[in-house]
């Protein structure tokens, strides 16, 4: 009988700690049992550089607006890197952004941030 006694807590924290991750899923699914539906934002962007300058396409499908912005690294060391003003991007909205280097074009990206 001594030998179950002392089992018993044992078997308890082990039902327990596997029990622990089943728990955490659940609570993190939705009370219908599926995973949350992916938040849908951000404008999908195209670039272009043409010798110094570079021209940048945005479209927001989405309900959200986005604030996009143009980012532009310069290969000489020189040569001042730029970064647009903001642009908000509405629903159903493409925005044209443009910028520049004197020379080369090293790099290009796009930032976007939710508009609130």
């Amino acid at each position: 009988m001594r030998l179950s006694r002392s089992l018993a807590p044992v078997t308890v924290a082990a039902a327990l700690v596997l029990c622990l991750p089943y728990a955490t899923l659940c609570h993190a699914r939705g009370s219908d049992g599926k995973p949350p539906a992916p938040e849908l934002f951000g404008a999908a962007c195209r670039t272009a550089v043409t010798g110094s300058r570079v021209v940048a396409y945005c479209h927001n499908p989405y309900v959200d607006t986005d604030r996009v912005r143009l980012h532009i690294e310069c290969a000489r060391w020189w040569d001042i890197d730029t970064d647009s003003a903001p642009v908000n991007t509405d629903a159903a909205l493409t925005v044209r952004l443009t910028g520049r280097c004197w020379k080369e074009v090293r790099s290009v990206w796009i930032s976007h941030q939710k508009a609130h």
